[in-house]
C-alpha cells in the first residue's frame, strides 16, 4: 500500500552502509518509523527528505507492517538551525520530547503543529531559545495529556496571593501559607510568571510565544517549565544536556 503524508524527521539512525531508519510524526498517521534505501548513497533523491528536523512530504509503501520511503521532497529545512549549535540543540531536544510524548501510529496534529512552530520560531530567531524551550514545553505537556492545575492554591483555593508556588511532581500550586502543610520540591512563581503559565496553556497556537516578562519572571517560568516536564516524564533528556553546555 502506498500512502503520501507530510511530517517531520524526529530520529535519523543509520543503517547497513547506505540506508537510513527515520521516525517521523506525520500530520495523519502519528509516529510511525519508516527504512529509507539509499538515503546516504551521493545524490540520493532521498537524503534531504529524510534528515533529522526536516519537514518533508514522503511517499511510503507499507509491507507486513513496516514502511518504506520511496519518495521526498522537502517542505521546510529550518536551515537557520544549522547556524547555530545552540539552536541546533535545543531543536534537538524539542524533537527528543516529541518522539517521547507521541505513540506510534496515533494522530498527533497539534503537538505536530506545536513542533513546527517552536522551530521556526527558533531558526529564524524570533525569541530568545529559553523563552521558545519553555513555552515548548509546557504546550506540549497539556497536549500529551498531563496538564497542570494552575487556577487556584490546591489546598485552600485561593486565586491571588503575593507569591504561589509550583510543584512540578504533583502539577498545581499552593499558596504561601499552604505551602507549610506540604512537602516535596516547590518553585516560587510570582504574579507575571503564573500568568504566563496560563496563558501557554491555552493560548491561540499562532499567539504562543506571543508573550513578554520582566527578567526575573522569566527564570521563574523556565526552571518551573523545566522542572514539570523531566519530573512528569521522570527520565532525563540527553540533548538537554547538550543543549545546557553549549548554550
Amino acid at each position: 500500500m502506498f500512502k503520501t503524508t507530510r511530517g517531520l524527521i524526529l530520529r535519523e539512525v543509520k543503517y547497513k552502509e547506505a540506508d537510513r531508519i527515520i521516525t517521523v510524526l506525520t500530520d495523519d498517521m502519528g509516529k510511525l518509523s519508516a527504512k529509507a534505501r539509499g538515503a546516504l548513497r551521493k545524490g540520493s533523491k532521498l537524503s534531504a527528505a529524510t534528515q533529522s528536523l526536516v519537514f518533508s512530504e514522503l511517499t511510503m509503501f507499507e509491507n507486513r507492517g513496516k514502511w518504506s520511503v520511496n519518495e521526498g521532497s522537502t517542505l521546510e529545512e529550518f536551515k537557520g538551525l544549522r547556524g547555530s549549535l545552540s539552536a541546533l540543540a535545543l531543536a534537538s531536544y524539542i524533537a527528543e520530547c516529541t518522539e517521547a510524548l507521541t505513540g506510534e501510529e496515533t494522530p498527533e496534529q497539534q503537538i505536530l503543529q506545536l513542533a513546527l512552530n517552536c522551530l521556526f520560531a527558533l531558526s529564524n530567531e524570533m525569541y530568545p531559545e529559553e523563552h521558545i524551550k519553555a513555552a515548548f514545553e509546557l504546550r506540549l505537556m497539556c497536549l500529551a495529556g498531563y496538564e497542570p492545575d494552575l487556577s487556584a492554591c490546591s489546598v485552600c483555593g485561593g486565586h491571588e496571593t503575593p507569591e504561589m508556588y509550583f510543584l512540578p511532581s504533583e502539577g498545581r500550586i499552593c499558596c504561601s501559607e499552604c505551602r507549610k502543610k506540604l512537602s516535596g520540591s516547590f518553585f516560587a512563581v510570582g504574579d507575571a510568571a503564573l500568568d504566563a503559565m496560563r496563558y501557554i496553556l491555552t493560548a491561540e497556537p499562532k499567539r504562543l510565544l506571543a508573550f513578554a516578562l520582566p527578567e526575573a519572571a522569566r527564570k521563574e517560568l523556565y526552571r518551573a517549565a523545566e522542572a514539570y516536564l523531566t519530573a512528569q516524564t521522570e527520565r532525563r533528556f540527553s540533548t538537554l544536556d547538550y543543549w545546557k553546555k553549549v548554550k
